[in-house]
């Protein structure tokens, strides 16, 4: 059976959700969104888990902290956070070698700190990569705070993944408010709101010439790229008016990988592969969020209308072949 390796696999620990208690900011709306049955799985990383994976069809996940992450701590606190929590991760991958790998967490509110933990993480604790939130508070990740940190990842090879989260409140404002509270945050959020945040941030390195001055770096979109890549054909005409090294469908094509997130969709998989082609796919279910009884993740790679090679290639073998590539020393 084709080994299964899934890279959007959330968890939450109670010294994060302390500081986003603490926090004028924390989850920023979102709390209720990890409550009940999804908060009991974020926060168990053992049996459960495990079960869960083996009924869903999944060998390994790839463990990353859910939005916001530390994206809106104040510095200090998010420094000394990011680094337990990246042990935590290296320590569960150590009791399950087989089972989980993962993502470091970032703390992006101290950018001179992001590139040397995640330099750490890569190095001494053997994760692949870290996942990021977007921006961190009114800072995009074009700023400039945060080049020393894709210096870093191009320079190991560490891949970076873009995940959503909510936008600021002054765009909710203007754009997802007016149905109530429930409505807005759900439009805010998974209906509409975190998708576009996320592919714009994209769009926004593309813009600033980050990946012309780190022409190395990976980036890794889920939610099968969060609407922009959708868009590829206007975003093209970008090229007209923008001062770039390459058409703006190179960097689609050779810095950006793109995951499904759960999301199953025989059509979104087929234009995900006319853009990025088979060698940029990559797994992810988005547990807890996504999950349901039933299998679903085996089931939808099973029927996906690929010849066997690329099936083997989007359920483990382009993430093998990228993160094998990460610069551990």
């Amino acid at each position: 059976m084709t080994k299964l390796i899934a890279i959007e696999e959330h968890f939450l620990t109670p010294a994060i959700r302390a500081a986003w208690a603490a926090s004028a900011i924390g989850q920023d709306g979102t709390a209720a969104l990890d409550r009940g049955e999804i908060e009991a799985r974020l926060d168990e990383l053992g049996p459960q888990r495990l079960a869960l994976m083996d009924e869903s069809g999944v060998d390994v996940q790839v463990l990353s902290v859910t939005t916001p992450a530390l994206h809106n701590l104040d510095p200090g606190p998010s420094v000394g956070l990011a680094r337990q929590t990246n042990d935590l991760v290296a320590a569960t991958i150590a009791r399950h070698p087989t089972r989980f790998q993962g993502f470091a967490t970032l703390p992006t509110a101290a950018p001179a700190e992001a590139g040397p933990e995640l330099a750490r993480s890569v190095t001494q604790l053997g994760l692949a990569g870290a996942m990021l939130c977007g921006r961190t508070r009114d800072k995009n990740l074009d700023h400039p705070d945060f080049r020393p940190l894709f210096e870093t990842a191009a320079r190991l090879g560490a891949p970076l993944f873009i995940h959503p989260q909510i936008p600021q409140q002054a765009v909710r404002a203007a754009y997802y408010s007016g149905f109530g509270e429930a409505v807005d945050t759900a439009f805010a959020t998974f209906g509409l709101g975190w998708h576009y945040e996320a592919g714009i941030q994209f769009v926004r390195l593309v813009l600033a010439g980050v990946f012309d001055e780190f022409p190395t770096l990976q980036i890794v979109l889920g939610h099968w790229g969060e609407v922009v890549l959708f868009y590829l054909e206007r975003l093209n005409a970008l090229a007209r008016v923008a001062t770039l090294h390459r058409p703006i469908a190179d960097y689609f094509r050779q810095n950006l990988y793109v995951t499904p997130s759960g999301m199953w969709s025989p059509a979104y998989l087929q234009r995900a592969l006319e853009i990025v082609g088979p060698e940029r796919l990559l797994f992810s279910t988005d547990y807890p969020y996504q999950y349901k009884p039933g299998g679903q993740a085996r089931s939808f790679l099973e029927e996906a209308a690929l010849p066997a090679d690329q099936k083997a290639l989007f359920a483990h073998g382009n993430w093998e072949r990228l993160t094998q590539a990460i610069k551990r020393q």
